[in-house]
């Protein structure tokens, strides 16, 4: 049907002329351009995302009626098109680099050193930059910003106008993926201001878009999805740009690839003379650019921004693997130039992995406190979560079985704060054939006697039949000076060793009566270091009583169950009392009480105190130190009443805290009255979440306990 300005046309809710609808049309495109730059790019919410959809729908249908006045910029072009047969190549404009990597402290401040060496040496500026030869060491500042995992993607405007958005590829040659990314709602089909500008950015998926995809698949019964970064890269590289414009991504652009602005424009929009400043002009020209962005002064204040973002990063909604720390002048960057293979003016400062690969090279049994024998695999060195380890443990028998983990396989090593590394994964296909299966064996020496090794009924464990060997004792003595126990500094595993290749101790009250003189007749023992030995064991003869309990290595009394015990009974002498009396009554029912102490704990509790060769061991000891009575941390504190608003609250940890380390958050429960279990029980009032949680979240669905995520938790402490 032909249109006019005088024939009426139904475009919407009404009738409308070809004028009328012409006008209506640049309205609404201006309109939408309005909130979608709110909505996606500020994350300001004017009108709701429904009202934001009726908005793009009718301005579709009218373009659809007056196809006459539809534009290329039009925010209706978002909507994806057919499939390609295949990507064009597309040869870039501008060279892209990749930046350079730093793992630790150490490396940033050689990069700072470097940028601040070349440019004071200034050996390639040129003359019009001699003047920045000068005192520049003194004046450097770094521009730090977060370092996003998606997919790079470089996007070129001509006269403000998207012509093209292209992948990386090998830096000079990327693919062409213009339709997919036109469906992007945070990139602008058209800018604010109408400059010939190439800028870079990445590609990322929202963590809630992510998980609701995997809902999805799971519905669908189709694989699950490993991560958003995969899947951003992933979408982008379809050639059904309909799949891109599902999944609802999201760009964060941070550079300026080139810019030459002329005449006018150069005028009003000039070239940013700062990385800072160009991080303003992007979000000027309507980019969404990422917040957090920070000017540091010096490379302290760059390591201080790393450190901290390390801690908050898993806290956003997209991923962060580290970040990126640019010279902040861009004469300065201009003048250090590039290396052949990465900008010398920046570099990604990443954050500590917590997955790496490394080599299994051999597997050995050690012998636990109290006869538990673990494998542990010895591995090629390899710096993870921030520390360079040498070993795993694989826990049992049944873990090396499971993971089919052999001497000279490739591992995936996991490696979360301060918890013991882990092997997650063998890389089964770059086996060679030379690869070794560990076989448990019969006998280990180390177990002393005849070296038998018994299955521990009912669990997955080994351990030695003959449990008081002198490997045995050294890891008890290891344990006793330790930090949770009675934190003698100064004293650690190679002092025992020292000590019990001597002859100067065996037993733990050993320890209390060596002198300055028997110190001083060891090898790499002089004055000053004998002295602190001799003050710190000194120091450590006033202990409380849950580190007492926690030093004797009980069998089954962690650190959690020591605190329990001395909660409960307040004194030694009533530990042992009621150890004594279960033990002649054959009832064990007073250890029942205590909230996470079951049938075999409890049992183990009364073995240990009951048996006379440990009374002796603990008589012994308390001739040279003394144990204090159990004061509750909220006592201690000085809280009463309404401040102990957690009392009679018992609390289960699982997972990881990002805000907090596990001692601090039980602290923090006991300082408000509450209590702190290792277990799930029916007595337990909250499970507190954090990430990556085991077994105990289904412990805890399974009786109806409420499981609290790690905000909810910190609501609660106040």
């Amino acid at each position: 049907m032909k249109k006019d300005d005088t024939k009426a046309v139904s475009g919407s809710d009404r009738n409308l002329t070809s004028k009328e609808a012409n006008l209506r049309i640049a309205k609404l495109r201006e309109a939408v351009e309005h909130h979608r730059y709110n909505y996606h790019v500020l994350d300001k919410e004017e009108i709701s995302a429904e009202a934001l959809d009726s908005l793009k729908r009718e301005l579709s249908l009218l373009e659809e009626q007056y196809p006459e006045f539809k534009s290329g910029d039009s925010p209706s072009n978002r909507v994806a098109g057919e499939p390609l047969k295949e990507f064009q190549k597309v040869e870039h404009k501008v060279p892209q680099w990749s930046f350079n990597d730093a793992f630790t402290e150490e490396d940033i401040r050689n990069f700072d050193a470097r940028v601040k060496r070349f440019l004071d040496q200034g050996s390639d500026l040129s003359e019009k930059n001699e003047a920045l030869k000068k005192g520049l060491a003194r004046t450097v500042e770094y521009v730090a910003e977060l370092k996003i995992d998606g997919l790079k993607v470089v996007l070129e405007y001509q006269k403000g106008q998207l012509v093209q958005a292209a992948t990386r590829g090998n830096g000079k040659v990327g693919e062409n993926v213009t339709f997919n990314v036109r469906t992007i709602e945070s990139v602008p089909l058209s800018l604010r201001h109408p400059v010939d500008i190439i800028v870079e950015g990445e590609v990322w998926m929202s963590k809630k878009s992510f998980e609701s995809l995997n809902r999805e698949q799971k519905k669908k019964d189709l694989p699950l999805y490993a991560n958003p970064r995969n899947v951003a890269a992933g979408s982008i590289r379809q050639l059904d740009p309909r799949i891109a414009a599902n999944r609802k991504l999201d760009v964060f652009v941070y550079d300026i690839a080139r810019y030459v602005p002329e005449g006018e424009i150069s005028q009003k929009w000039p070239v940013p003379k700062t990385q800072l400043e160009e991080l303003g002009f992007l979000k000027d020209l309507g980019f969404k650019v990422n917040t957090h962005a920070m000017l540091c002064p010096s490379v302290d204040d760059v390591i201080a921004f790393w450190k901290s973002w390390e801690k908050k990063s898993k806290v956003q909604d997209y991923l962060i693997d580290g970040v990126v720390i640019k010279v902040n002048r861009v004469d300065y960057q201009e003048a250090l130039g590039y290396t052949g293979k990465a900008p010398r003016y920046g570099i990604a400062f990443k954050f500590a992995a917590e997955q790496v690969t490394t080599v299994v090279e051999d597997i050995h049994l050690q012998i636990g406190r109290t006869g538990v024998l673990t494998p542990v695999a010895h591995l090629r060195p390899v710096l993870v979560a921030g520390s360079t380890v040498s070993r795993a443990t694989l826990h049992n028998e049944d873990e090396i079985k499971r993971l089919d983990v052999r001497i000279g396989d490739t591992v995936v090593l996991q490696k979360a704060g301060d918890v013991i590394p882990d092997i997650v994964k063998v890389l089964v296909e770059l086996r060679t054939g030379k690869e070794k299966a560990y076989v448990f064996p019969t006998h280990v020496p180390e177990c002393g006697g005849d070296g038998r090794i018994e299955r521990v009924p009912g669990q997955a464990a080994w351990r030695c039949v003959y449990r008081d060997s002198s490997s045995q004792q050294k890891r008890r003595l290891y344990h006793f000076v330790s930090k949770k126990c009675f934190d003698m500094d100064g004293v650690g595993p190679r002092q025992i060793d020292l000590f019990m290749e001597h002859n100067l101790i065996s037993s733990y009250e050993d320890i209390f009566t060596l002198t300055k003189g028997d110190l001083l007749a060891l090898p790499r023992f002089a004055e000053k270091s004998a002295d602190n030995v001799i003050a710190s064991i000194e120091k450590a003869k006033k202990v409380s009583l849950p580190r007492f309990i926690f030093s004797l290595s009980v069998p089954q009394v962690g650190e959690e169950t020591a605190e329990d015990m001395a909660e409960h009974f307040k004194t030694l002498a009533a530990i042992r009392a009621a150890a004594l009396r279960a033990a002649e009554k054959n009832d064990p029912e007073e250890f029942y009480k205590i909230e996470g102490i079951g049938e075999v704990v409890a049992k183990s509790v009364i073995d240990f105190f009951s048996n006379k060769v440990h009374q002796k061991t603990v008589d012994k000891l308390l001739e040279h130190v003394t144990v204090s009575k159990f004061i509750s941390p909220a006592v201690q504190a000085g809280k009463k009443g309404p401040d102990l608003k957690l009392s009679g609250k018992t609390f289960v940890l699982t997972g990881t805290l990002s805000s907090m380390g596990r001692d601090d958050a039980k602290a923090k429960i006991k300082a408000l009255g509450g209590d702190v279990s290792g277990s799930v029980s029916s007595k337990t009032s909250y499970v507190v979440a954090g990430d990556e949680p085991g077994s105990k979240v289904d412990k805890a669905n399974e009786l109806g306990v409420p499981v609290l995520d790690e905000d909810a938790f910190l609501k609660m402490l106040g």
